[in-house]
């Protein structure tokens, strides 16, 4: 069996594994526990794990500018297509699918894959164009989700200067921005894992290694479903997915790309899951909230998990057939055609709903012109 197929396999066993364990996992608080573990030590060792390794190489210094400017167009522009999912504008939904959606997971969902098939120069490409990525995840959507947190919480109380200094203060004291700023500083001083004490090393590299595992357990312990989220989650990521396919397509005209291996990089990288880091900033809200309604909250959490649960495999499917497909994806027509069929897919359930509505008020009509009809019959 295919390697990268055996690792899919295994992410989604740990998934599955998970889900058998909401039998053990009966109270919320044990729930929170996982998170806090993950949100606390396994990411902030994680990200300081990759930060601290980045080698910086001149040829490669766009690449994180591309994928921060990936990020803002679909930050910008997808959230007018996030009501054709039937998803609320200005809702707890809303907000978590806007957050979620311009955030990007290459780590698990396309770096495997890329170096499976690329090899390893394209995973070095693919990397340094993640640094982009994290810097959006991780401090713009941080910034974004306590904006929206106070906006919606009406803090009328303390001025702008005041509600700055609170947000750069709740930003500094979170672990994994104390690892980022730590990570920068060292790296800025030629500092490397190697060079440091062996056992700061040794630990925060044991620390990374459960991330991973811990982020698939959560997400099957968490994951909850409900059967009409599940279109509602199906079409919002494959708008994604499609949106992400029409953009790479322009940028593959634009750039006039030609190499099939950059194009499909490209599109890999786009199609990532959804990241996990903007899921710690929604859970750093929903803790300030703990007094609110669910349904008043800024955030829907597990509207989020759930997002999380459904981008992951589908990500996988989308890059596994786009990087076993051949010369198909050597151009931008085989691009613009995956994005309109993506789009497509995403629209079919809102297309449908329209349709059932259209029919429901023809009989309703057809109805009302039949009684009409037979109430004027029997009065002649």
């Amino acid at each position: 069996m295919d390697l990268t197929l055996q690792k899919t396999i295994t992410f989604a066993l740990f998934i599955g594994i998970g889900l058998l364990l909401k039998l053990k996992f009966k109270s919320k608080e044990e729930l929170t526990g996982i998170k806090k573990i993950i949100l606390n030590l396994a990411l902030p060792a994680t990200i300081f794990l990759a930060l601290i390794g980045v080698k910086i190489d001149g040829t490669l210094l766009s690449l994180p500018f591309l994928a921060l400017a990936l990020n803002m167009l679909i930050f910008l522009v997808f959230p007018y297509l996030i009501p054709l999912t039937g998803i609320t504008k200005n809702g707890s939904q809303y907000r978590t699918a806007k957050l979620l959606a311009p955030s990007l997971a290459p780590g698990l969902s396309c770096f495997p894959f890329v170096l499976e098939f690329l090899g390893n120069d394209y995973l070095a490409k693919v990397a340094m164009a993640d640094l982009g990525n994290k810097v959006f995840v991780l401090i713009i959507l941080y910034l974004v989700a306590m904006n929206w947190y106070y906006r919606k919480r009406a803090v009328k109380t303390e001025s702008n200067s005041k509600k700055i200094k609170s947000l750069a203060l709740a930003m500094i004291s979170e672990p994994v921005n104390i690892f980022i700023i730590i990570a920068l500083i060292l790296v800025f001083f030629g500092f490397t894992m190697e060079s440091l004490p062996f056992f700061i090393s040794e630990t925060i590299s044991r620390l990374s290694i459960i991330m991973t595992p811990l982020v698939l357990l959560f997400i099957g312990l968490a994951v909850n479903i409900k059967k009409k989220q599940f279109s509602k989650l199906l079409s919002l990521l494959f708008l994604r997915a499609g949106f992400v396919a029409l953009l790479s397509g322009i940028l593959i005209l634009a750039c006039n790309i030609k190499v099939q291996n950059d194009i499909l990089l490209l599109l890999a990288f786009g199609l990532s899951a959804c990241s996990f880091w903007p899921f710690s900033h929604i859970a750093v809200v929903d803790a300030q909230e703990e007094g609110v309604k669910k349904n008043k909250r800024t955030f829907n959490t597990n509207f989020a998990v759930n997002i999380l649960a459904l981008s992951f495999p589908l990500s996988t499917v989308l890059i596994l057939g786009i990087l076993s497909s051949g010369s198909l994806f050597s151009s931008a027509s085989p691009v613009f055609l995956l994005g309109a069929i993506l789009i497509s897919l995403g629209m079919l359930p809102y297309i449908i709903k329209n349709i059932k509505a259209i029919r429901r008020k023809a009989a309703k009509e057809k109805m009302q012109w039949v009684i009409f009809k037979t109430s004027y019959t029997e009065s002649l």
